[in-house]
């Protein structure tokens, strides 16, 4: 694999191109920002379905409403889902201890916090990327990438080959380009696990209410639109062999019942297995570099961290707003570059990690530890321009 500065640049006038592998949310945006610059993006994505149906909910703060923004896309993110400006932590029996008014990381033109379904934020992306013009292939993989003097050959699973000046890496937190280019760094439990579902609203949700503590660590949900919310239980890791998934419901329902306040309604509505997940809690980071010559990691293939902070979307949109921007402001792309991405994201993305796993800890540890004020010390932090 030839090292990057050797690599010339493309011809003056000449359009670069660029192969995006993954369709989720960092790689979506990246190839809409890339292709506003009249940058040529081909995008590829495993599942031929594009995810357009994975997930129940997403919960989504300012610095991430600020890239939707960018992308051209907030208005309808705004009108498809549900705005509000607090969290609310309660007891196990529903009653509100504390509400709290949250940080608007985005700005103040820009609320706080959004709920909505996450199908309903991929199919939005997926409508950006097609109109953006991007070449999209679905249902195809990169099987083999070899990088010379000259750029990067890609062959695909279905046998064709491709040239690219450039390869970004957004094929999430298992990604095969990653182990490709041999960065060798993997996810690794943190020993917690969430339960989530989809239900209706109860009336009176107005926003993300947590209650700490009763059958499991964590128990909370958010709104995320005027009829729905998606509600979530985290408890400790268990061998995912353990539960059917035919027995998701009932299990997710057994620790339901432990809640009281609109867990008493939401309950009734946990029936289904097929609409409830099962997840265990992972956190990575890459160190050093997030590339090997023209070859780059952008979102959950970079890092990851547990959904404690509700920031995981937010720091894969900010990696793709700020590698779109140092890839279009007239610079060689050659390692100067690449590092340049990596050490401005990478303080930013590791308080999120280090913050969103230490909450978790506390709770595994049974310590009590300074919840709100960690949360208001990291949601301070990125209120900055990442």
């Amino acid at each position: 694999m030839a090292d990057s500065r050797t690599l010339p640049q493309p011809p003056a006038g000449s359009t670069r191109t660029v192969l995006v592998v993954g369709g989720g949310a960092s790689g979506n945006a990246v190839t809409v920002l890339l292709r506003r610059a009249g940058i040529a993006v081909d995008l590829i994505e495993a599942k031929p379905d594009w995810n357009a149906t994975t997930g129940s909910g997403i919960t989504l703060q300012g610095n991430a409403l600020r890239v939707l923004r960018e992308l051209g896309v907030w208005e309808q993110v705004e009108a498809s889902g549900f705005a509000f400006g607090s969290v609310g932590v309660t007891a196990p029996d529903g009653t509100v201890l504390h509400v709290a008014e949250d940080i608007r990381t985005g700005g103040d033109d820009l609320p706080a916090t959004l709920g909505m379904q996450r199908p309903r934020l991929q199919q939005i992306l997926i409508d950006a990327v097609r109109a953006s013009g991007a070449t999209v292939r679905l249902g195809t993989t990169a099987t083999a990438l070899e990088q010379d003097a000259d750029g990067v050959s890609v062959r695909f699973g279905d046998g064709t080959e491709g040239r690219y000046d450039l390869v970004i890496a957004a094929d999430g937190l298992n990604s095969a380009t990653r182990a490709t280019i041999g960065i060798t760094d993997k996810p690794e439990p943190t020993g917690m696990a969430i339960w989530r579902v989809a239900a209706p609203r109860p009336e009176g949700v107005m926003r993300t209410d947590l209650a700490y503590g009763g059958p499991a660590y964590i128990a909370g949900y958010c709104p995320t639109g005027q009829d729905t919310i998606y509600a979530y239980v985290v408890e400790g890791c268990r061998h995912r062999e353990s539960v059917d998934p035919a027995d998701y419901a009932a299990e997710m329902r057994r620790l339901a019942q432990g809640y009281g306040g609109a867990w008493t309604e939401i309950t009734r509505h946990i029936t289904d297995p097929e609409k409830v997940n099962y997840t265990w809690f992972d956190r990575l980071l890459v160190e050093g570099s997030w590339h090997r010559g023209r070859v780059v990691l952008i979102g959950d293939a970079a890092h990851c961290c547990p959904p404690t902070l509700a920031q995981g979307a937010a720091m894969s949109l900010e990696d793709a707003s700020v590698l779109a921007e140092l890839l279009t402001c007239g610079r060689d792309w050659d390692d100067e570059l690449f590092q340049a991405y990596y050490e401005r994201r990478v303080p930013r993305v590791r308080t999120v990690v280090d913050a969103s796993v230490q909450l978790g800890q506390w709770q595994l540890d049974g310590v009590r530890g300074d919840v709100p004020g960690l949360m208001v010390r990291t949601m301070s932090f990125l209120k900055e321009r990442p």
